[in-house]
Order: C-alpha cells, then sequence, then structure tokens
C-alpha cells in the first residue's frame, strides 16, 4: 500500500455538501462524476497528496443510500493508493482478509477498485485502487 488515496463520505446531498467542503477546504471540487454501475454521483476534493470524495447516492438500491438509511452521513470508507492490485488482493486474501469484489472494477476517479469487507477489518468499509493506465 503506497498511501492514503482518498477518505469516502456518504452524503445526502451533493451539492450541499459540495459547497459546505468548498468553505472548509478552501478549495473547490476538481471532478464530480457518475458510477452508473453503484448508483452513486461522486465529488472529489484535492487536499495534499490524499483527497476527500463525496458519494451520494442515485437510486434507493445503491450501497450509499443503504448506508445512509443505516448509519446516516459519515466517512463511508478509506481508500488507499497500490501499484498492482490484484497482487494486493492475492496477499489481502492469504493474510485472511474477506474480498467483496476479487476482480477489480471500474470505479470514479480513473481507477480500478477492490473493496475489503469491514467484517475483517475491525468494522471499516477499505478500498483498494490503482490508478487505470490506458
Amino acid at each position: 500500500m503506497n498511501k492514503i488515496e482518498h477518505l469516502g463520505i456518504a452524503v445526502k446531498d451533493i451539492e450541499t455538501s459540495n459547497k459546505l467542503f468548498e468553505k472548509l477546504l478552501g478549495s473547490s471540487s476538481y471532478k464530480i462524476e457518475e458510477v452508473e454501475s453503484e448508483g452513486v454521483k461522486t465529488s472529489f476534493f484535492q487536499i495534499g497528496e490524499s483527497k476527500i470524495e463525496l458519494l451520494e447516492a442515485t437510486r434507493e438500491d445503491s450501497p450509499i443510500a443503504k448506508f445512509i438509511e443505516k448509519k446516516g452521513e459519515g466517512i463511508h470508507h478509506i481508500a488507499f493508493d497500490v501499484t498492482n492490485i490484484e497482487e494486493e488482493v492475492e496477499r489481502l486474501k492469504k493474510e485472511g482478509f474477506q474480498i467483496l469484489n476479487e476482480i477489480p472494477k471500474k470505479g470514479a476517479d480513473n481507477k480500478k477498485v477492490v473493496f475489503l469487507h469491514p467484517r475483517s477489518t475491525n468494522g471499516t468499509l477499505i478500498e483498494l485502487c490503482q490508478e487505470i493506465n490506458e
């Protein structure tokens, strides 16, 4: 693992939250995009070498909608940048971590992503992400 890539924060309304975080961080979101397969709209803020990702559900059955319904708005996941996501998945499986999607999928911000189940990481959803170089 190279660094914390971003913190994902589940929000009810991305426009309202963007305004709040613009005031808090003193900078604007550099990218807003929708990941249709996950039912989420994302907004990214760059903070030094790390990022904040705001996540708003775009449909009622999305993981973010379910998270907000259960826990309310707040930190949803911690994402770590990795050099080789496939090798990292194999290493973590051998270490006993529960992988939610062993085959990386396309995520936001030009990344391949894999998630680790919170049951195996002290209750915190962990995302591994690797830049897509095409």
